[in-house]
């Protein structure tokens, strides 16, 4: 998915929304997305997580990527309480946590940041 489609999706949900994501919640999610190396992936997991919850095995099939590198990234988002977790080891099913449902304007700045981000990066062939 790529980042436009998130910013749509982020828009999409935040019809209902009448108040201003968090100053501190902002902050944690620029950190999390853009001051990281990971913070392209896990943006992806995050969209992947919003249309339905899935467990690590089926989030790293849709991904196309390893399942040791899923499991990484989803103990960040875990530990940054931007995703839960019900039920425990392998069959645990992960969804979109209440605290970035209620900060999910938050994430439409995050998308361009990261976006301006990628696009200002020099690739030498």
């Amino acid at each position: 998915m790529e980042l436009v489609e998130i910013r749509q999706l982020v828009r999409q949900r935040s019809v209902s929304l009448t108040h201003k994501p968090d100053r501190d919640a902002r902050r944690l999610l620029m950190y999390v997305f853009t001051g990281t190396r990971g913070g392209h992936t896990r943006l992806r997991i995050i969209s992947l997580l919003s249309d339905r919850p899935l467990n690590t095995n089926q989030i790293a099939s849709e991904m196309g990527l390893d399942y040791k590198a899923i499991q990484h990234h989803i103990a960040v988002l875990e530990k940054n309480n931007l995703v839960t977790k019900v039920g425990e080891k392998y069959g645990a099913i992960f969804h979109i946590s209440n605290y970035l449902e209620a900060n999910i304007l938050a994430l439409d700045d995050v998308a361009t940041r990261l976006e301006r981000k990628m696009n200002s990066k020099k690739v030498y062939l």
